[in-house]
């Protein structure tokens, strides 16, 4: 029983193949196995076959194809398209599925129209030829696959330059020439009401000449098949454009707030600043962060126009001018914002002028200053602050209004005085605080020293006084105790002292009361006896007889007292500063007694 099922299966098989066996040698159809068509629109699906040429011989009837769905039986079903106008098609298919090819020359093309979702199946060719030719391509069949309608297809530049006449193409994809063209119609505000006109085709192109207003507006190409079947796409222009919308946004400690219409803006020392610069344009702007006339920082093609700069703890050297500009191949724009960063009193210093001196320098709280009484002083205060700081000065605990509003840092003192003495104070202050620096002013006199020098200088007086009287002690000791007792005397003179030696003199010529003795040594007079003359107006007046010839002997008559001989001594001392009063002068005679022999 189970061998005669066998058999009958096989015989079915059989007969389903319409007489063919399996895919003999020789016969063979060239097929995509795979077609995609978009649900109502048409497909063309090429197609060629071949078969051993003997198996027609000489018939010389027509060729006839037929398409099938799989599993039809080719001969009692009925095919979805045939070249035999003798043989019935599905109902369902009929007028939509055609066989272009021409079987007599090996082509079995099939062309789908107005495509369904049923459509959706396995075919398979078959041709007829006479009585003898009879086959059917099970081997080799193709899928058709019923997708949904997609979009058409434009193609537009990414950026339009304004005023260049482009042209853009509207294409509807997935549908054979040999369908019927769908009516491709545009629309959009940059159209001229020519361009919008419809056209029948499966490619659409129109020229465009974008105007800057054009950015943002929509282009849409449309398609409209049979049975009312449209499709449509949409884009939007991209006109390229100078850079524009160029606004900076400031985080404060973390806060967000926009720049507006703001030009400048005040910010604490010390705080955390970021500036964030944005700004539109086609192509997107390069941005740069500009200080003065020095870059900070330029933003780079991964995030164009944008552009963020952090002040992480603003210093008082951040202070300017920020620019934020923006630029492309169309132009440029700019924005600027004037830092201001306030902070209170610091490096606080004080300039002191005495008179025409030097200027001196005070840094530090509780330094002094000395002066001498009549000069002039003025003393500067200065700081760095911002707001600027208010200077005043105070002595002790008395405020001072300055003579000159426009310079209350200034304090003059045009001639010091003993009241002047005390100290000063400069005081700066602002809004964000105050700092302050004192000095202790000192006043001397004129003339007067201080008594630590005035006592060594009267030491020094004194001990260098005593030093030369002791030398002079000294050395008129040694010079008497060189001089012999017995010598006779001889005296040392000068170079510019008077001599007048060896002079006779009459004995009787003497003073009465001066009773001279041969072996008396000779007498100075004491400087108390001096004439109290001037030394030019000094005269000596000897009388003496002429002197004696050596070669004529005594006479008694004449001399009858021996004959003595006298010096007369005009020393002058050293030179020395002439005293006020008038000097005294001495006079040295010595008288010696001549030898018998002479």
């Amino acid at each position: 029983m189970q061998h005669l099922n066998t058999q009958l299966c096989l015989f079915l098989l059989l007969l389903s193949l319409g007489g063919s066996q399996a895919q003999k040698p020789g016969y063979k159809v060239q097929v995509q196995s795979r077609v995609k068509v978009q649900e109502g629109l048409c497909v063309l699906v090429p197609c060629s076959f071949s078969y051993p040429s003997q198996e027609a011989g000489l018939d010389s009837s027509q060729a006839h194809g037929y398409w099938f769905i799989n599993g039809t039986n080719t001969n009692t079903g009925e095919p979805v398209a045939s070249t035999n106008p003798a043989r019935r098609v599905q109902a369902w298919t009929q007028g939509r599925f055609q066989l272009v090819g021409d079987p007599q020359r090996n082509n079995c093309t099939l062309l789908i129209k107005d495509a369904q979702r049923d459509d959706q199946r396995r075919y398979f060719f078959r041709v007829e030829k006479g009585e003898k030719l009879k086959y059917n391509f099970l081997v080799d069949m193709f899928w058709l696959e019923v997708t949904d309608l997609t979009q058409p297809d434009i193609f537009i530049p990414e950026t339009l330059e304004p005023g260049q006449t482009v042209t853009i193409r509207c294409r509807i994809h997935g549908v054979s020439e040999h369908c019927p063209a769908p009516s491709i119609s545009w629309s959009g505000p940059a159209l001229s009401s020519t361009e919008s006109r419809p056209q029948t085709s499966f490619l659409s192109a129109i020229s465009l000449t974008p105007r800057p207003s054009d950015h943002g507006t929509q282009l849409t190409c449309r398609a409209a098949f049979r049975r009312g079947l449209t499709v449509q796409n949409t884009v939007q222009l991209s006109v390229a454009c100078a850079p524009r919308d160029l606004e900076i946004t400031i985080f404060r400690d973390k806060a967000q707030e926009a720049q507006g219409n703001t030009t400048c803006m005040d910010v604490r020392k010390g705080q955390f600043l970021r500036l964030l610069c944005t700004a539109a344009g086609r192509p997107p702007p390069t941005l740069t962060w500009v200080l003065g006339n020095g870059v900070l920082l330029r933003s780079n093609a991964t995030h164009p126009g944008t552009l963020g700069l952090d002040l992480p703890r603003v210093k008082v050297r951040d202070a300017g001018r920020y620019t934020c500009q923006a630029e492309n191949r169309l132009g440029s724009q700019h924005r600027a914002l004037d830092l201001s960063v306030q902070y209170p009193p610091e490096a606080l210093t004080v300039t002191a002028s005495q008179g025409n001196s030097t200027e001196l320098e005070i840094h530090r709280n509780g330094s002094s200053l000395h002066v001498l009484q009549g000069q002039s002083l003025r003393l500067v205060c200065v700081t760095h602050s911002h707001p600027p700081a208010t200077l005043s000065w105070a002595r002790g605990s008395q405020t001072l209004n300055p003579p000159w509003p426009a310079e209350p840092g200034v304090l003059e003192l045009p001639v010091v005085e003993a009241e002047h003495e005390g100290e000063f104070t400069c005081r700066a202050q602002n809004p964000l605080g105050d700092l302050h620096i004192s000095l202790s002013l000192s006043v001397h006199y004129e003339g007067s020293i201080s008594a630590a020098f005035s006592k060594g200088v009267g030491v020094g007086i004194g001990a260098t006084t005593l030093l030369f009287l002791c030398l002079i002690v000294l050395i008129v000791k040694m010079l008497r105790k060189s001089q012999p007792q017995a010598e006779t005397c001889r005296t040392q003179v000068s170079r510019r002292s008077t001599i007048l030696d060896y002079i006779n003199v009459n004995p009787k010529a003497r003073a009465p009361n001066l009773k001279g003795k041969p072996s008396s040594p000779p007498r100075t007079t004491s400087p108390g006896n001096g004439s109290p003359e001037p030394r030019k107006n000094e005269k000596a007046t000897l009388s003496c007889p002429e002197p004696i010839s050596p070669t004529q002997g005594p006479d008694p008559e004449t001399c009858p007292e021996e004959l003595h001989y006298a010096a007369l001594n005009f020393s002058r001392p050293l030179e020395t500063p002439r005293p006020r009063d008038p000097e005294e002068n001495y006079a040295e005679i010595h008288f010696h007694r001549r030898s018998p022999k002479l």
